[in-house]
């Protein structure tokens, strides 16, 4: 199959899954089969899939991949003169590095929106739909929800990195509180910690809990990049962190922090 082909393919084969999608058209245009294939494994529920399908996906997942390009997180130069941090902007789900961190809901699922633009979705979105099933096994195995400020690892599947680091963060309804300020902590030192027990020789974090979930920008920056800091000088772990910024007000913000 080409990989028009192998989009259209994938694409059927959800639409065959559910009964209520039999009136679906499938668009003749790429960008409208794109947004169709992703909004179908966006709300698509963890249960069993055929070695064929995964087969496909993943080939299509990897093509696209390596059409969108990928950084090698080694070139990237330090931020100022800790050779231990540096600070990118970009998406992540594009970075070479050992594990990236996702900014997950406490489900620990991924995104059911379609195509929502939140960071749990678009790595969802290119990982491949196993990235879900697993997720559903290992909450299922948990038997309750994800509490904010811990974290776990799975395989990245079919993205550039090898490992997925997901943790919930807090969600900002007001004020600040110095429980909100703790949890955003602890997500930084829970995802180093495991990091660096599965042998991870770089991490590259996104900036948790702004966005969606409401923390002021500026005071998630300053926790992150005291907590890493202190994590780093604390354990000496071999590791290098990336600070991942989307946005360039982050840029800005990560960048007064650690080139003062």
């Amino acid at each position: 199959m080409t990989h028009d082909e192998q989009r259209v393919f994938l694409i059927r084969e959800l639409l065959a899954e559910e009964p209520e999608y039999k009136n679906i058209h499938i668009p003749e245009d790429k960008k409208g089969q794109e947004d169709l294939l992703r909004s179908l494994m966006n709300v698509r529920m963890p249960k069993p899939v055929s070695e064929n399908f995964l087969k496909v996906q993943d080939e299509y997942l990897q093509k696209e991949r390596d059409m969108r390009g990928v950084v090698d997180s080694e070139k990237l130069a330090p931020a100022g003169a800790d050779e231990r941090i540096a600070v990118w902007q970009g998406d992540i789900t594009t970075l070479k590095v050992d594990a990236i961190v996702n900014a997950a809901n406490s489900a620990l699922r991924g995104c059911f929106h379609p195509l929502h633009s939140c960071i749990d979705n678009m790595i969802h979105s290119r990982s491949g739909i196993q990235l879900r099933l697993l997720c559903d096994k290992i909450m299922n195995k948990q038997g309750y929800e994800e509490p904010a400020g811990r974290a776990k690892i799975t395989p990245a599947f079919n993205l550039p990195s090898k490992y997925i680091l997901h943790t919930v963060g807090p969600i900002i309804y007001g004020h600040v509180t110095k429980k909100d300020r703790e949890l955003l902590a602890s997500c930084y030192r829970s995802c180093l910690a495991l990091a660096v027990e599965n042998g991870c020789k770089s991490i590259a974090f996104c900036c948790i809990s702004t966005g969606e979930f409401h923390f002021p920008n500026d005071q998630a920056a300053r926790i992150a990049v005291e907590t890493v800091k202190s994590f780093l000088d604390e354990k000496m772990p071999p590791i290098r962190v990336i600070f991942d910024v989307f946005k360039d007000v982050d840029l800005k913000l990560y960048e007064n922090l650690l080139m003062p």
